[in-house]
């Protein structure tokens, strides 16, 4: 496993597994289970995923000390107001069977957002979250948080894939210490036509590796974290068997190239997803 050094110098290892749609409570449990047992010691989970409790479930379940492990969750924005904020976190804290979280971030930057940044400065205080983060931030809005906070946010997770690179705005997340962390670093199959690609297969050929894992060592060697999610046992082994080989620079400026700069899915700026996501 390599590890990212965050600004606040905790080390958090480069690829976790991500546990957006895993709705089924079985089905959670085992696929964490199972990435646990393969070696991912980052775990993600979000209070809308309505899967902390399967995630704690595992945790408990696996034997795995809980130090050995990182554990993000994340405040949803109708949570956002200081006393449902409070209430949240300790909601989470009680289904993921933990007294601290490694870090929480704020999902979306709607709603009061300074109002939860807060109680999220108040909890790691006390030390109940050891990092805070956010999602979905554009640059502008990451400017604007680190201008009024008394903790500076160290994470913004956000989509990164081949296909949406953020070459934009990674030298303002550079300029304010704040790390990236790709959610969909596969763009969940989107487009499909990528993943016959002869270049990206004609890659796996050389290292004998598969498309997805061509794609997930790019954005590691990119310095980008990633928290690729499967349901599938030989998927989440091949997902984390992707740092025994190392893409040569030509290769990764070809890789590069097939930047489209606009997000497939999570895009903060559109006014359809932002009314879609409100209604929510």
């Amino acid at each position: 496993m390599e590890y990212l050094t965050l600004a606040n110098g905790m080390q958090m290892p480069i690829l976790g597994f991500g546990t957006y749609l895993i709705t089924d409570a079985g089905e959670c449990t085992r696929s964490v289970a199972a990435a646990v047992e393969n070696g991912y010691r980052l775990l993600d989970t979000a209070q809308i995923y309505g899967n902390e409790a399967a995630v704690g479930e595992a945790i408990r379940a696996c034997g795995m000390p809980r130090e050995e492990l990182f554990l993000i969750t994340k405040l949803w924005f109708d949570s956002y107001e200081p006393a449902a904020a409070r209430r949240a976190i300790g909601e989470s804290l009680k289904k993921l069977g933990t007294d601290y979280l490694d870090m929480v971030l704020l999902h979306w930057p709607y709603g009061d957002t300074y109002a939860a940044w807060r109680v999220l400065e108040e909890f790691h205080e006390q030390g109940v979250i050891r990092a805070l983060g956010v999602s979905n931030y554009t640059p502008d809005r990451l400017v604007d948080l680190m201008h009024f906070h008394r903790v500076a946010p160290v994470l913004n997770q956000i989509e990164v894939n081949l296909w949406c690179q953020r070459q934009t705005e990674r030298p303002w997340q550079e300029k304010l210490g704040v790390a990236i962390q790709a959610y969909a670093p596969m763009g969940r199959k989107r487009p499909p036509e990528y993943f016959d690609d002869p270049v990206l297969v004609a890659m796996g050929r050389k290292y004998n590796k598969s498309v997805r894992q061509i794609m997930l060592r790019f954005l590691i060697q990119k310095g980008v974290a990633v928290i690729p999610k499967s349901v599938h046992p030989e998927r989440i082994r091949e997902n984390i068997q992707v740092f025994d080989f190392t893409l040569n620079a030509e290769e990764m400026s070809v890789l590069t190239a097939f930047d489209r700069a606009e997000p497939l899915i999570g895009d903060p700026q559109n006014p359809n997803r932002v009314e879609r996501l409100l209604g929510m």
